[in-house]
């Protein structure tokens, strides 16, 4: 009976597609499924890292399905065909912080961790490279796995892996980070409490790996399990695989990093709407950007923003687009009229294009982008890549493609989030893929 359900929804579904606006060259749809766990945001949270990622000429996805089964899936890239594997594993999709995140090592072998949240590490690898099958579940170095949160792998110029998660709470937590080497075939630790909350806080980071090496690292402070006491913007890079930090000025950090020592790229008092773990990015030069949302201290309303270093000094872009408020407070998964913001930048002459993909109530909850084809003006250009809404979906895109190809390929699925971690009845969804190149 259910599965009839399910065909019939799929039919439907692919007659009734998400209609799509023409942004610089035409977007590409195409679908995986139409069974996609829609209950949560679980699927589509922005702290995937990644939600699909490419090795060569193919593409990895993953998601849970409706029934939280983790499912799998490849195509080569640009295809619209997809082959789609459900793995023996579940996870609690009914939690929208135990997304999955892969990754694809330098020898082709995928790399899953999911389900966590303050819990011990899910952990798992193909059994050969290029394959969907999946070996048994892994420890990767057995202590400090059991209280497992927000697991994020990336990958380094030499296709080694990192691993980053935070071992502890909401408020108290530590970063970690471990290191995956092709030619041993193992997992060592790399940083063990590099980010140091000293009992009173904790980090929410984000990282971008440049075409270099060079792993860049911002994050903002928690006071606690409410967001509203998310707190500053801070900053560090590493030339060395993680083992040793600096700050902007190249000035080595005394490790590890606490309030104390961090380098602040801005200072945001709590209570300003300030969001946690949204994404940075860094280009071939090192450049970085970081993208977030807060209110600041002469705005009725958050607006999103844009970080990065110019010479000697941080510099702030204000979109200063939007027109509603909201007050950003409580604990758990919260529903958002916003979602945390992707942001991408590309060389474009003598200056730098940006695009910062976000979803808004405001814009009936579409996928849309803001262009600056001059990034440090003001000239922020929004269009919307979809017709449709897709509910409280976040922009996660395969940072591999468009590192290499400057292709954006972004993971779509309408989703409906209840504020405080709740489960809504929502029929699954399609699990879709947008592909789109911005004009040069």
């Amino acid at each position: 009976m259910y599965q009839s359900l399910i065909k019939s929804i799929f039919l439907i579904c692919t007659l009734i597609s998400i209609n799509l606006v023409g942004v610089a060259q035409e977007p590409k749809l195409s679908t995986i499924a139409a069974n996609g766990w829609a209950d949560n945001s679980v699927n589509t949270v922005i702290f995937r890292k990644n939600s699909l990622v490419s090795f060569k000429d193919s593409q990895y996805a993953a998601y849970y399905d409706h029934e939280q089964n983790v499912v799998l899936a490849k195509r080569k890239i640009g295809s619209a065909r997809w082959t789609v594997v459900t793995t023996p594993y579940k996870g609690d999709a009914t939690d929208a912080h135990k997304s999955i995140s892969i990754m694809v090592d330098g020898d082709g072998f995928l790399h899953m961790a999911w389900g966590q949240h303050n819990n011990n590490l899910n952990y798992a690898k193909s059994t050969s490279a290029g394959s969907l099958t999946l070996g048994k579940k892994e420890v990767m170095r057995s202590t400090k796995e059991n209280k497992v949160s927000y697991p994020e792998f990336y990958k380094l110029a030499n296709g080694d892996l990192l691993f980053f998660y935070r071992d502890g709470g909401s408020g108290n937590g530590n970063l970690m980070i471990n290191r995956y080497s092709l030619k041993t075939k193992k997992w060592a630790r790399v940083q063990d409490g590099m980010i140091d909350g000293e009992g009173q806080r904790n980090a929410y980071w984000q990282v971008a790996v440049d075409q270099a090496g060079t792993i860049h690292l911002s994050w903002v402070w928690r006071e606690s399990p409410d967001v509203a006491s998310n707190h500053d913007l801070c900053y560090a890079k590493s030339t060395d695989g993680g083992i040793s930090w600096l700050k902007s000025t190249n000035e080595k950090y005394k490790l590890p990093i606490t309030a104390a020592n961090a380098e602040y790229a801005i200072r945001i008092p709590q209570k300003s709407e300030l969001i946690n773990q949204t994404s940075m990015f860094a280009d071939a030069n090192g450049k970085v950007f970081i993208a977030g949302y807060w209110r600041g201290a002469n705005e009725t309303g958050p607006q999103y923003h844009l970080v990065f270093k110019t010479d000697n000094n941080w510099k702030v872009s204000n979109l200063n687009f939007r027109k509603t408020t909201f007050s950003l407070s409580g604990t758990g998964t919260k529903r958002i009229p916003i979602s945390r913001p992707q942001i991408i930048v590309w060389p474009n002459g003598t200056h730098y294009a940006a695009g910062l993909l976000f979803r808004d109530a405001e814009r009936g909850y579409k996928a849309s982008i803001a262009l600056n084809n001059n990034l440090g003006s003001g000239n922020w250009e929004i269009k919307d890549l979809t017709k449709t809404s897709l509910g409280d979906w976040e922009p996660t895109y395969d940072t591999e493609l468009w590192k290499t190809k400057k292709m954006l390929s972004l993971f779509m699925q309408n989703v409906t989030q209840i504020d405080g971690e709740g489960k809504a009845d929502q029929a699954p969804t399609q699990v879709q893929v947008l592909d789109w190149k911005p004009k040069k």
